[in-house]
């Protein structure tokens, strides 16, 4: 190719390019309507970044409106709340203890309550089962009246809707004070805390209370007579008032175990006086209590159905069967765990001789009697323990009651005085007395005679003491008789071997007298016996005691040993009086003053009994 024919024409290229516009001329129009080319119009881009900035305004418009009615409305409900616990917390810090008590809390029951242990301080552990609840209806001023408008009722329906939002309160006590009406203080009262359900709106039914178990510690006072005091007042006021002496009550919202907002609503009081009363219930086997009625002594409460004492090899057991009239309401179910108990007699220095340690079997309050099942032992018995227990066999022989004291170690200064029954058939001890081979002779010291022979009897101890004994001596005090005698003497208190008085008046037919001037050795052997205790025979020689004829009687006697003389049998001699017995019981620990085990005597056991005398046992 020349260079004229580059010149001439300029070289094509094929393929893609951009376009180019012409070249602006006369002849092109001022407003070009090339739809590639818009100099005045946005890009996308800029659009969008508007648009998305105006979006993002009126989110925060809406964001802003939105926080503004809610905090608006948290603010108006707190406000509405606040007023709301500020107007029934004022109503609350209003309320009376005692309007709570009566209004408000509701107790089903107790209706068991088990004494979990004893202290050695006289202190009772107790578990007390009952289902309680709170209607805080009218304490929180929630009832429903229908003469109440509107905006009462739309209140009182917050406030009902509010308790049940609680749900519960939990009840802190400090140790409480319970006092007789005369201000005697009775028992002092450890609670745990403890939770109240509550409502506003129970149903009819008690189905709505909660079952609480709760474990109190008492000490019970240790002043028996403010504690008689108080059984007296009670009795015959028909109600048992007491006055309780609370330092400080903490009432807080919610369980016990969990936290959250409710237990920041607390309620205090302090220093809580409150008067609390119960009627007494008729008590089945008692009269009514009232002011004209007498109060019933402790033996009327108790029946003795049975009792026995046992010789083992190294103590006395003993065992008994009771039942006791309960005064507790039928509702309580109470389980008590053995009991101890001293029982003692008293001397002729009215103080008392501990005879017997006894406890009881757990039992519970069953009605309308409680049984009791009582066991034990007899005590080591301090010198001398002849006399009381001779004078309680006394009083028990002559079918008169015997005045006993019962003690609880637990309670020392709980002393209940009481009578032990009587049988209700007279007991004979001695039995089939008589003397063998008795021989009468002339006293050559004085006017009168000597009796000489093997006294004989049979010792049947009652139904129920089942005793191993050894009868080592007998100091017999013998009336004799022309003829049977068929009653026994009335008995009287022993008397220390004493000379004792003769009768008077002289029984008829008496016309003599026996009495040792020492004990007569003895022995005994026990016999089988049948439906009563044991049964020992018993054996003692004596040998030219004085046999004196009765003042005024020698003529009785004269009598009497004609008929021994002439009679085809000789004569019946009646004998009648008493005798004090030296035995040693198996089991039995009876000291002396060297603290050395000693047996005991018997004093004044009442007996009769005959002996046929001949001609042979006369020796003139």
């Amino acid at each position: 190719m020349t260079p004229a024919e580059d010149d001439a024409s300029p070289p094509r290229i094929k393929g893609k390019g951009k376009a180019r516009h012409p070249e602006p001329s006369e002849r092109t129009p001022l407003l070009q309507q090339h739809s590639d080319v818009a100099p005045s119009q946005p890009r996308a881009t800029d659009v969008d970044l508007e648009s998305s900035s105006d979006a993002q305004r009126r989110l925060w418009s809406k964001l802003t409106f939105v926080f503004l009615v809610s905090l608006s409305s948290c603010i108006i409900v707190f406000l509405l709340f606040a007023l709301l616990a500020y107007s029934y917390a004022a109503r609350l810090s209003g309320v009376s203890p005692e309007d709570i008590i009566e209004n408000a809390l509701v107790i089903q029951g107790p209706y068991r309550a088990s004494v979990l242990n004893l202290t050695a301080d006289g202190g009772i552990w107790i578990q007390v089962q009952a289902r309680v609840g709170i209607d805080a209806r009218s304490i929180m001023g929630v009832e429903t009246d229908d003469d109440e408008g509107t905006l009462a009722d739309i209140w009182k329906s917050f406030g009902r809707w509010g308790v049940g939002i609680l749900d519960r309160v939990t009840v802190d006590v400090s140790t409480a004070q319970i006092f007789s009406q005369q201000q005697a203080l009775l028992t002092t009262l450890d609670l745990p805390p403890f939770e109240l359900p509550l409502t506003a709106n129970p149903p009819y039914d008690d189905s709505w209370l909660s079952p609480l178990s709760l474990t109190l510690f008492a000490v019970p006072t240790r002043n028996a007579s403010d504690v008689n005091q108080f059984v007296y007042d009670s009795w015959h006021s028909g109600a048992a008032s007491v006055h309780a002496s609370i330092p400080r009550v903490v009432i807080s919202g919610g369980s016990t175990n969990k936290g959250g907002w409710r237990q920041m609503l607390k309620l205090r009081r302090l220093d809580i006086q409150t008067q609390l009363s119960m009627k007494l219930p008729p008590i089945p086997g008692l009269p009514t209590p009232g002011e004209d009625v007498p109060l019933p002594s402790i033996s009327q409460l108790i029946t003795l159905q049975s009792f026995g004492v046992e010789s083992e090899a190294k103590d006395v057991t003993v065992h008994a069967l009771a039942t006791v009239i309960n005064p507790v309401p039928p509702i309580m179910n109470l389980t008590v765990p053995p009991l101890p108990f001293i029982i003692s007699l008293h001397d002729e220095n009215h103080s008392s001789v501990p005879i017997a340690s006894v406890h009881t079997d757990p039992f519970t309050l069953t009605h309308p009697n409680i049984t009791l099942t009582i066991s034990g032992s007899v005590l080591p018995l301090p010198p001398p323990p002849s006399t009381s227990i001779s004078a309680f066999l006394s009083r028990y022989l002559s079918l008169e009651p015997n005045p006993v004291s019962v003690a609880c170690p637990l309670f020392p200064s709980f002393v209940v005085d009481m009578e032990f029954p009587a049988p209700s058939s007279k007991p004979q001890i001695l039995r089939n007395v008589t003397i063998h081979d008795m021989k009468i002779k002339p006293n050559s010291a004085s006017t009168g005679f000597l009796a000489s022979g093997s006294v004989f009897a049979r010792i049947v101890l009652p139904k129920g003491m089942d005793l191993t004994l050894d009868v080592t001596r007998v100091f017999p005090d013998v009336l004799v008789y022309d003829g049977e005698v068929h009653e026994l003497p009335t008995l009287l208190l022993p008397q220390q071997n004493d000379e004792e008085e003769l009768p008077d008046p002289l029984p008829e037919r008496a016309f003599g007298h026996i009495r040792p001037e020492d004990w007569l050795e003895a022995t005994s052997v026990q016999v089988d016996g049948g439906d009563e205790g044991s049964i020992f025979a018993v054996t003692a020689d004596m040998v030219d005691v004085p046999l004196e004829v009765l003042p005024g009687r020698q003529k009785q006697f004269s009598n009497f040993i004609s008929k021994v003389v002439f009679g085809t049998h000789g004569a019946l001699a009646g004998l009648q009086g008493t005798t004090d017995v030296g035995v040693h019981i198996l089991g039995l620990p009876f000291r002396d003053h060297e603290d050395t085990a000693t047996g005991m005597d018997l004093l004044g056991l009442p007996f009769q009994g005959s002996v046929r005398i001949g001609m042979k046992d006369l020796l003139v």
